[in-house]
């Protein structure tokens, strides 16, 4: 069975899920929602409809799972409630302290409208999500460190460009070298957020406006920028165009813990990824797990869900006798 997708949003992270579906023989790209003019939206993949976001409860019933690729600052805690009206939904949710009100936000929609949401899928929150879990259940008593970076994130990114003046604009997540590695040599240190990252951003201000506003406004917002020590550098479009135009990204989580029975013999966990493409390696992540929305929903499984609620095996193409044997 193929399972039909549609994307809402086409930005960076919807070009990724139209690639990432080409690699999935079983799913199939139906249709793209914009809020823009649709006849202004150029796809990759031929024949497939581009469609005015006002007019998807028309696509009900035709499509088995909707993917949303919107910012977590203002679209996705709109779209991802208003879709799972209609639809089975995964989105890319990164705002961490506000996920518990865009869960139950989703999960009343979802309950009611008898459909699956699954929240806050990619590599963080998401897969390192899933690691830290892992982590804690085997290493009860240990302690748990995420670094982020050196890479562009594109939540923040996107929360400054929605600040009134900003043309556009790319944040780095980097983490600070010496907290790192004293976590990856089991010192087990005590660190604070401002202490385990910096940010650093570039920005093209729109004709007009006031630098010293768009800065203070990137340093205090909340949730992403005031605790952390951050630089902010304006500069021209076409320098951050000829710059910053690549999109990598990356990241590890340390578990550091003790075992024995006076936990004389010390455990490290430490996962990572390197990334070239952010967009697209989050992209691949959501549509994994738009095909376990789609087995979700199969089941009768209604109402929000995150990476924790979701079986592995659902995440894959493969049946669970391929997976025992190849994998196992």
């Amino acid at each position: 069975m193929t399972i039909k997708v549609g994307i809402v949003g086409y930005g960076n992270l919807g070009r990724g899920v139209e690639l990432a579906l080409a690699h999935n023989p079983d799913m199939q790209l139906c249709a793209v929602f914009t809020r823009r003019d649709p006849k202004s939206v150029t796809l990759l993949t031929p024949a497939v409809p581009v469609v005015s976001l006002d007019d998807a409860p028309e696509w009900k019933g035709k499509l088995d799972v909707m993917i949303l690729c919107g910012g977590s600052a203002t679209d996705l805690p709109k779209q991802t409630p208003m879709l799972a009206q209609w639809f089975n939904v995964v989105d890319s949710f990164d705002t961490h302290a506000h996920i518990p009100d865009h869960f139950a936000a989703v999960d009343s929609a979802s309950r009611a409208a008898h459909t699956t949401g699954i929240i806050s899928v990619g590599w963080d929150p998401g897969l390192f999500s899933l690691n830290r879990l892992y982590a804690q259940a085997v290493l009860p008593q240990g302690k748990q460190y995420t670094f982020w970076g050196k890479g562009i994130s594109q939540g923040h990114s996107d929360a400054i460009r929605r600040i009134p003046g900003v043309q556009d604009a790319k944040q780095y997540t980097i983490p600070v070298l010496a907290a790192l590695e004293s976590v990856r040599r089991g010192d087990n240190p005590v660190l604070s957020t401002r202490q385990k990252h910096t940010r650093e951003c570039f920005v093209v201000l729109k004709e007009g406006a006031d630098a010293e506003q768009v800065e203070a406004q990137i340093k205090t917002m909340p949730n992403y920028f005031d605790e952390y020590d951050t630089t902010v550098h304006f500069v021209s479009q076409e320098e951050l165009t000829k710059n910053h135009s690549g999109m990598p990204h990356g990241g590890f989580v340390f578990a550091s813990g003790a075992t024995g029975q006076n936990g004389e013999h010390k455990q490290l966990i430490e996962y990572s990824l390197k990334l070239d493409s952010n967009p697209e390696f989050t992209s691949s992540v959501l549509v994994a797990y738009a095909r376990a929305a789609f087995k979700l929903s199969q089941e009768k499984a209604f109402g929000c869900k995150t990476v924790f609620d979701v079986p592995p095996a659902y995440l894959s193409a493969k049946d669970p006798a391929s997976l025992r044997k190849e994998l196992l």
